[in-house]
């Protein structure tokens, strides 16, 4: 099992509906707003790194009014 953690930043007033179309997301561990560079942190546990790769590519990147993501994975 692979973890990964992406910041996320989005337009103003999209909050709410990010976190829930994230939610939706199988992969998806935990979510939530934070205070600073980035407007939300996921945390995301899929099988391995390509898997990750793909949730955050074609599933995050493509929410509406997602504007950018960063991507940490945890080293094993």
């Amino acid at each position: 099992m692979t973890d990964a953690y992406v910041m996320l930043n989005c337009e103003l007033g999209a909050e709410e509906k990010i976190i829930e179309q994230l939610r939706e997301i199988e992969e998806v561990a935990d979510v939530f707003e934070t205070i600073g560079t980035h407007d939300m942190m996921v945390k995301l546990k899929a099988a391995n790194f390509e898997k990750i790769r793909e949730i955050v590519s074609w599933n995050i990147q493509k929410l509406p009014k997602v504007r950018s993501t960063s991507t940490l994975i945890k080293k094993e």
